[in-house]
């Protein structure tokens, strides 16, 4: 292995030797021999546990996290995968024993406290999680401590101390957009609904904006409420703009303001409001496959020709063709779309859900297995329909198998409104 190679070459040489070849037993003996001889090298102990995870056992991933910690005890990375794994196994005590030596080795570590709290909260030991976030909130300040703490007492339903533990962070972290979202989002969804309490939530938004006013999704959520407020549409319009004027270029906020038009009837507006948005950011995805998703039958095609010339590899765009190739009952170029649309970004779980949409009301059992076992081990955590049906309190502790079913369903209810949404 270390023949004809610089010295200064070594570590380099091994790492990409250890790609390029295809066993693993042989991958896995230059991985050994170069960490003999670089032995703190977090690179190579990345790929040593990379791997393993793709291509050893449990035993040989533990194994190997486990040389990875006493080498590295600083770094936090190898104790959180090891201690994740044990517990996913089921084995709680040993995922316990794992961070309680990772505290030993990282005292005042934000990502250990958490990850230890977090052990505790999933498996319904909600005290020692309270206990865990007090302490850490004492030794290991930080704005996500504060907001995995009021985000435990929200689910607990105790909204009275998840406000206070907010507004305590808010003082020390007053930039901390998700902060106010979460204070928003009990005042307005969880408190019973009044006048009062909808008045809080705005205060919250209001002074979320004031502190972090190139935050999005502050200002989506800021109009949505004064949409549902008795100020109603003219409000939130209002506010869309200012959002849009403080941040230029912002094609989120294009998209509120336009389907903004479109709950209210406003059609017209909202087409003129597409133009403009598209004139300002020619080359979004999310607004060009809304463009085809919402114009008329007789002019998806064209718009989606366009979107592609513009925007050949975006997700969002792809499977938008996806669908408009499944309405025109051309299964195979759909499943074709649909496929690289999950491809070019596998954690966009909308296109995972649209994917497995498809294979129920066409494909066999067999090709809707494959798209959701894909989709759990892609473990997509963003797109717009996926993340506010997975943050919902009632489907926080849902697994991936779970949520594309669940999400899946939403999207068939939005489609028999919006047939290709």
């Amino acid at each position: 292995v270390g023949l004809a190679v610089d010295p200064e070459d070594r570590a380099r040489t091994w790492s990409e030797d250890a790609k390029s070849v295809l066993a693993e037993d042989t991958a896995r003996a230059v991985l050994a021999h170069a960490l003999s001889h670089f032995p703190t090298k977090r690179g190579l102990w990345m790929q040593a546990v990379e791997l393993e995870r793709k291509q050893g056992t449990a035993s040989s991933l533990d194994d190997v996290l486990a040389a990875a910690s006493e080498r590295l005890p600083r770094v936090e990375i190898f104790w959180l995968f090891r201690a994740k794994e044990r517990w996913l196994a089921g084995e709680i005590d040993k995922a316990r024993e794992i961070l309680t030596n990772a505290f030993a080795a990282n005292p005042n570590s934000e990502a250990v406290w958490l990850a230890a709290s977090k052990l505790e909260w999933e498996t319904g030991e909600i005290e020692r999680a309270r206990v865990l976030l007090q302490r850490a909130r004492e030794r290991a300040p930080a704005a996500r401590v504060y907001m995995k703490s009021a985000l435990l007492e929200r689910e607990e339903k105790d909204f009275k101390e998840a406000l206070r533990l907010i507004d305590e962070g808010i003082a020390k972290y007053k930039t901390f957009a998700k902060l106010y979202m979460m204070a928003g989002q009990i005042c307005s969804d969880d408190l019973p609904q009044s006048k009062s309490n909808l008045d809080r939530a705005k205060k919250y938004y209001q002074k979320g904006l004031e502190d972090c006013p190139t935050n999005v999704v502050l200002w989506i959520l800021a109009s949505r409420l004064e949409e549902r407020m008795s100020t109603g549409v003219t409000k939130a319009r209002s506010l869309l703009e200012l959002a849009r004027l403080k941040n230029q270029k912002n094609p989120e906020l294009w998209l509120e303001a336009i389907r903004l038009e479109r709950r209210t009837g406003n059609e017209r507006l909202a087409s003129t409001l597409m133009a403009r948005a598209l004139q300002e950011c020619p080359s979004s995805g999310t607004l060009l496959a809304e463009n085809i998703a919402t114009a008329p039958r007789v002019e998806q095609k064209s718009k989606s020709v366009d979107a592609i010339k513009r925007c050949p590899e975006d997700p969002h765009v792809i499977g938008a063709v996806a669908s408009l190739f499944a309405a025109e009952r051309k299964r195979e170029k759909a499943r074709k779309w649909f496929d690289r649309a999950v491809s070019l970004n596998p954690d966009l779980g909308d296109s995972w859900a649209r994917y497995y949409v498809f294979e129920l009301e066409h494909g066999t059992k067999e090709q809707q297995e494959g798209v959701k076992k894909r989709c759990v081990t892609a473990e997509p955590k963003h797109g717009e329909i996926w993340t506010s049906i997975m943050k919902l309190m009632t489907n926080r502790r849902k697994t991936i198998s779970e949520g594309i079913e669940i999400v899946a369903k939403e999207i068939q209810k939005r489609r028999e409104k919006e047939p290709l949404n």
